[in-house]
């Protein structure tokens, strides 16, 4: 049975969807002391985070980068504020999805299944692990890992989407509408600049990797990622 931490300080919301969600066969867990957020989410180690912006002490983004500092687990706001920079703000501070109140439980729990397929899978335990190259770039997408030059980083379950859709057509230009389309299944309620933030999330951990230069912008067309194999190739002759 997955776990979900629900960090919401509307205690009659809370506890009606934490009870939708047992009844979807979920273990949840409500936080009550919301000065320790991070020690609750680290002690209980959940499967996914539900979590509202307006919080006391400190805010839904100011925990979000907290988890994420622990964990890749997928992280999805329920928040009454709707704007779009309010959506774009916890992309950037490192959420997966963001769902405006109010909402139909059904939503919630689609949402809630989906993210936890992508992030884990049933049968990825018994799977042998994938790995998608270009060149010497390594993504890890089970794992949401990135390598190049012997160095790693972390992506968030989206970012993974993100690069393996741009790695799997390596030096062809994706559109900005079949990104849409592979990282967020509704892209009705998706703003424009949503799609930025990740893309440039991706190039800030490309710099990470000192590969910042191999993801290009085609202007009017959408992204590509350079070609390392052909040009390791060129190189050598």
């Amino acid at each position: 049975m997955q776990s979900i931490l629900l960090i919401e300080d509307d205690a009659k919301l809370a506890g009606l969807l934490a009870a939708y969600l047992v009844r979807n066969g979920f273990q949840v867990q409500i936080v009550t002391d919301f000065r320790h957020v991070l020690d609750e989410f680290v002690q209980i180690g959940p499967d996914l985070v539900l979590m509202d912006v307006n919080l006391p002490q400190f805010d839904g983004y100011y925990w979000c980068r907290q988890i994420r500092s622990h964990s890749i687990c997928p992280i999805l706001f329920i928040s009454a504020r709707d704007s779009g920079m309010d959506q774009v703000m916890a992309l950037e501070h490192g959420a997966d999805d963001y769902i405006t109140k109010p909402f139909q439980y059904e939503v919630v729990l689609a949402k809630v299944r989906s993210h936890l397929r992508r992030a884990y899978g049933m049968y990825a335990a018994v799977q042998p692990e994938m790995k998608v190259k270009n060149g010497s770039l390594l993504l890890y997408p089970e794992r949401y890992v990135l390598e190049y030059g012997g160095r790693s980083v972390e992506l968030t379950q989206k970012e993974s989407v993100l690069v393996e859709a741009l790695m799997a057509k390596t030096g062809r230009v994706v559109s900005r509408e079949r990104l849409l389309e592979l990282m967020w299944e509704d892209q009705h309620f998706i703003d424009d600049n949503t799609l930025n933030v990740y893309i440039t999330r991706v190039r800030r951990k490309l710099k990470d990797l000192g590969a910042e230069e191999i993801l290009e912008t085609v202007r009017g067309a959408g992204y590509r990622l350079l070609d390392l194999e052909s040009a390791s190739q060129g190189d050598r002759q």
